[in-house]
């Protein structure tokens, strides 16, 4: 485990465990969170665990209801345009931001990545492709060098993500979606700001018009 994990509260690897399972929809949309499952699973208690989901609440990715628990959010197509108006505006910005920002060190960390999915992509599966296709997003908002853009940006993919993942068992062609960050990383590296938000702007389109067509 890294010395960066090493050093996080139990709250803050707790947030990140549950909000990936989440995500990923290990956790099923509408299901009941076990507090006490999840606290045994991370081997810790239950005061970590809740500190976590109540964060998660506020990133719609769970919700609390009196008496009853906590849960799941479920899937909402109908979020599909809303989530997508926030992503056309602000990940153009932000890659544009990343290839001026990016450090020498992290321009070279989104090399070996780039070289990972030029790997991995031609014959991954699903559930790979969607775990690089987050990666690289992680990435390259983190290059943004503003917290408060990247926290905004990873909560809106992480609600789009989740869109992805109810409709991949019916995509095709996902491969090719996460291929496309490979001309978007080497402009972020390259430092070509208009190019890198281009391809962004087509990518973002072109994840709402997959999922259209299958609605």
């Amino acid at each position: 485990m890294s010395t960066q994990v090493n050093n996080l509260s139990l709250a803050e690897k707790a947030y990140l465990h549950i909000r990936d399972r989440l995500v990923m929809l290990d956790i099923k949309p509408g299901e009941p969170i076990n507090e006490e499952g999840l606290g045994a699973a991370l081997d810790m208690g239950r005061t970590p665990i809740r500190e976590a989901l109540k964060r998660l609440e506020t990133e719609r990715l769970v919700v609390a209801y009196p008496r009853r628990g906590t849960f799941a959010t479920e899937v909402n197509i109908s979020d599909l345009a809303h989530i997508s108006e926030v992503r056309r505006t602000l990940e153009p910005m932000a890659t544009a931001a990343a290839a001026e920002r990016a450090s020498a060190a992290e321009r070279e960390a989104l090399r070996v990545l780039r070289g990972q999915l030029d790997v991995a992509a031609p014959g991954g599966d699903n559930a790979d492709l969607l775990q690089a296709d987050l990666s690289v997003h992680r990435a390259v908002y983190h290059c943004v060098h503003n917290p408060f853009l990247e926290d905004t940006l990873l909560r809106y993919d992480n609600l789009a993500t989740r869109i992805w993942c109810v409709f991949v068992p019916r995509l095709r062609g996902m491969a090719g979606h996460v291929t496309e960050h490979v001309p978007l990383l080497t402009a972020i590296i390259e430092g070509e700001a208009d190019k890198a938000a281009a391809l962004t702007l087509d990518h973002v389109k072109g994840f709402e018009r997959a999922i259209r067509a299958l609605i």
